[in-house]
């Protein structure tokens, strides 16, 4: 199964950050300004637990879709996690 790219990943990652109820959600294109990936996604949640949950659904919605290997810091601690999904890149924070 070949991952989704672009667009269709990032739709994928807001539906589930709206699906966990992500706060403050901004979507940032960064096409033609950067090679490390097309967007940016950062969100809010309400606790530590709260970031973890979204996550841990987010990781394992991607390996269902065809993402093998989703780079992931900080889910030890849950204040900021960072999601490397190639052409998506999300940060989720507790505010």
């Amino acid at each position: 199964m070949t991952p989704p790219a672009g667009r269709t990943l990032l739709g994928m990652v807001g539906q589930s950050l709206d699906d966990d109820k992500a706060e403050e959600a901004v979507f940032i294109e960064l096409t033609g300004k950067t090679s490390i990936a097309d967007f940016m996604v950062i969100a809010s949640g309400t606790s530590q637990r709260h970031i973890s949950v979204m996550a841990e659904r987010l990781v394992k919605k991607m390996k269902g879709a065809g993402f093998h290997s989703v780079a992931v810091e900080g889910l030890s601690a849950c204040d900021w996690v960072l999601l490397d999904l190639g052409d998506v890149i999300v940060h989720l924070f507790v505010p």
